[in-house]
């Protein structure tokens, strides 16, 4: 009689319902190990839509558009509007090659790597800039119904792909030492706040600097202020996260808080999550 595979080799079982906590556990301990191997402790990490544009690709959108005989007035104005937002590609590019330069700095040189989704939009803004800054960077990509491909400038041996979204997001909070928001839709306002009800609740027992990027954006979506007025969140609240309108005040805010929380005294770089 022939043998039967063993268990671990037998991929019909591997994929059934019954191996789920196998595979669950697979996307811990493989991350782990190549988060070790590349001796990244902590990162800083990018969250933003997956729609914006950079500049160039943009305006050579609308250019196209424009040569077309009759393009409708919708078209157009959905054209001026990624050529509007592409801005922050910009500053997400500029402002994760700033971090990276001066992490590059910091003892050892693996600090404060940056992470992102590892898709398209901000996402592959924050990991370019960090290329273009010589460094690494992280890419957590997710399997989605409509087919999301890591962006081109991710470090290789740190390009991930997740089936559960609840295992890349761990991993986004585990070794993040700080966020940054820029503008985005349900999955980054998904991501800001389970990551603010982690903090406020010091479910995350780490110092972790949050900024949220420009004032003017993010005050036509959210209201924290009638939030405060009407007690549905604390006025210490308010602190948990930073408003910062240029790439310079937000680099400069994180670069403080890094060096005054995690590069003036020795801190574990692991278990900050209860």
């Amino acid at each position: 009689m022939k043998k039967a595979p063993k268990a671990y080799n037998d991929e019909k079982f591997l994929n059934s319902p019954a191996a789920r906590s196998l595979r669950i556990l697979a996307e811990y301990i493989e991350p782990q190990l190549r988060f070790r191997k590349e001796k990244v402790k902590d990162t800083i990490v990018f969250y933003g839509s997956a729609r914006l544009l950079s500049k160039r690709a943009a305006n050579g959108k609308f250019k196209d558009l424009m040569r077309l005989r009759k393009p409708s007035k919708e078209r157009i104005e959905d054209a001026k509007i990624d050529m509007e937002m592409s801005r922050y590609y910009e500053d997400t590019v500029e402002l994760a090659s700033l971090i990276t330069e001066w992490s590059m700095k910091q003892h050892p040189a693996n600090r404060f790597v940056v992470c992102s989704g590892g898709g398209p939009g901000i996402m592959e803004a924050s990991n370019k800039g960090a290329k273009k800054a010589g460094g690494k960077s992280v890419g957590l990509n997710i399997s989605l119904p409509f087919e999301q491909t890591p962006n081109p400038y991710i470090t290789p041996s740190l390009n991930f792909e997740f089936h559960y979204f609840f295992m890349r997001k761990f991993w986004f909070a585990y070794l993040a030492k700080a966020l940054v928001i820029m503008p985005g839709g349900f999955g980054t306002m998904d991501e800001l706040f389970e990551l603010l009800t982690l903090v406020q609740t010091k479910k995350i027992r780490k110092k972790m600097p949050i900024v949220i990027y420009d004032s003017k954006f993010w005050e036509k979506v959210f209201n924290f202020q009638e939030l405060v007025r009407t007690g549905l969140i604390a006025k210490e609240d308010m602190k948990l996260f930073y408003v910062a309108d240029s790439v310079q005040e937000a680099f400069r805010y994180l670069k403080n808080e890094l060096s005054k929380i995690y590069l003036m005294k020795p801190v574990s770089l692991f278990n900050h999550i209860k």
